[in-house]
């Protein structure tokens, strides 16, 4: 096991950079557009913009890496985010920002789809289970590091959109100097219909939707909050950093205890005490920043873990080889909620006042708390024994990562990948530069012969090599052995050839 995590240092390191980079951005920009007095409703509309993104990037960035690859898709989605970041400081409308965050959000996805699918090929039956739950840690001490860098500068100067950029950038990297092998491609995603899931799982879709409204509010908004009630941006960051860290703390323990209460009841009190959380922050905070980091802390914790507890209640509902499809759709659900949360928590601050956006998403966690208990309970409650194993995954991830769910039976190791026929080119090139150099020098000396009426010795010597050169033009062949090892195959001539 500790070989295969040491396999996918690169790909982890690209994660952490690129992810780190995304939150950066995400908190500038909040911060940014309440010190350029937009208004709160055009605020909200342009934060969703990034979900939007995400989820149209989730649903079709699939066919763009199986067209051009993994580390070409990866280096242009990189390039794509990291231009629309720097456009920020240069073009500051509310206009242009929702079309940048659009795009930076469609980015993300295919960062996200690019990698998960590698560390997917890179996972077996025995680690995977293993691998997904290091993978959640990863994203979250990501984002949390990407909110305390948010401290480091000015949102209203230039210099932290390009310290974003940099960081797209360096994700590059890792991957780019990778000597593994590419993965195979991965296969299109199938999306559950979601009045299905509504009929069969309607309280796992319901735990799922207000965990995105109530995420999606407080990491687009909390920032703006935290601004308004006095803190500095230094501490802002800190008070961010660390309730975003909060969340790794009880996506364990609330999967070992609905396997052993059930999950119904864990939801019911993870919402209850959610909503509990955000009204004690919107009451408290202006009292003590102690007792306002304490419970902001709490609330992302138990927001953050109503998520897998979620999923879990709905993969209970449906037949195991529905599980990747299934939780590829709650995804999409959450992302509808992310959306919701910045444009609803928006208007009311606009309305209200600061406070106005916990005592919101208090609100909808407590009528989803209420519907879960009493409207869903009967129709959703599974007997212990009956219940599928829990698995924590995080929301910020891709469709690709769900077939490493331990649920899902239908799982299949992948086969060491091949290199893709763009990747072979390139290393195809390099072998056989020197034979291409010949031909195109001997081409170029053809050409001046003819300019010339009189033939010259130096002129026959050309053309020899000309024709000796053409007549060695190596063939080339590509096999793969039993492990998917490429073997280059270079043909002379019928009695000569090298493999490499």
């Amino acid at each position: 096991m500790r070989l295969v995590l040491v396999s996918l240092i690169a790909l982890f390191t690209s994660l952490v950079l690129f992810i780190g980079g995304n939150v950066v951005l995400g908190t500038l920009i909040s911060l940014r557009l309440d010190l350029e007095g937009v208004s709160e409703n055009l605020l909200g509309i342009v934060l969703a913009f990034y979900s939007l993104g995400f989820i149209v990037g989730a649903t079709f960035c699939v066919s763009i890496i199986r067209e051009v690859g993994h580390i070409r898709a990866f280096a242009a989605f990189a390039a794509i985010a990291c231009a629309a970041t720097l456009l920020h400081p240069i073009w500051v409308t509310p206009e242009s920002w929702a079309l940048m965050r659009f795009l930076v959000g469609f980015s993300i996805a295919g960062l996200l789809t690019v990698t998960e699918s590698w560390i997917n090929d890179r996972a077996t039956n025995e680690t995977r289970g293993t691998i997904l739950g290091f993978y959640t840690i990863v994203l979250y001490i990501a984002s949390a590091l990407g909110q305390v860098l948010v401290g480091l500068g000015d949102p209203m100067g230039y210099a932290m959109f390009s310290l974003v950029a940099i960081l797209l950038v360096l994700s590059l990297v890792p991957l780019a100097l990778t000597r593994s092998l590419i993965p195979t491609a991965p296969t299109p995603t199938e999306f559950l219909g979601t009045k299905r899931l509504l009929s069969q799982a309607p309280a796992g879709v319901t735990g799922v939707f207000v965990a995105g409204v109530a995420l999606g509010g407080f990491v687009s908004l909390g920032p703006i909050y935290a601004l308004r009630i006095g803190l500095e941006v230094g501490m802002l960051s800190i008070y961010m950093g660390v309730s975003v860290a909060c969340a790794i703390v009880l996506q364990w323990p609330a999967g070992w205890l609905s396997d052993r209460i059930g999950r119904i009841p864990v939801l019911v009190t993870l919402l209850t005490l959610g909503a509990v959380a955000a009204t004690g922050v919107a009451s408290f905070s202006s009292q003590s920043i102690w007792l306002m980091f304490a419970l902001s802390g709490a609330f992302y914790a138990f927001s953050s873990s109503m998520y897998p507890v979620g999923i879990a209640l709905a993969n209970d509902q449906l037949p195991n080889d529905q599980l990747v499809a299934a939780s590829a759709a709650l995804l999409r659900i959450y992302g509808v909620g992310t959306m919701l949360g910045p444009l609803l928590g928006a208007y009311f601050m606009g309305v209200f006042d600061e406070s106005a956006l916990f005592l919101f998403i208090a609100a909808t966690m407590l009528i989803g708390s209420v519907a879960v208990q009493f409207i869903f309970r009967e129709g959703d409650e599974v007997p212990l024994e009956d219940q599928v194993e829990f698995a924590v995954v995080s929301p910020a991830s891709s469709p690709v990562i769900v077939e490493l769910d331990p649920r899902n039976e239908e799982y299949e190791e992948h086969a060491t990948g091949e290199p893709a026929e763009w990747d072979l080119a390139d290393k195809m090139e390099m072998l056989v530069i020197d034979a291409e150099a010949v031909i195109e020098d001997s081409s170029d000396e053809d050409e001046l012969e003819e300019q010339e009426p009189s033939a010259t010795p130096e002129s026959d010597n050309i053309e020899a090599k000309s024709d000796a050169a053409t007549e060695k033009k190596p063939e080339i062949e590509v096999e793969f052995d039993e492990e998917g090892i490429p073997i280059v195959k270079l043909y002379r001539d019928e009695d000569e050839d090298e493999e490499s």
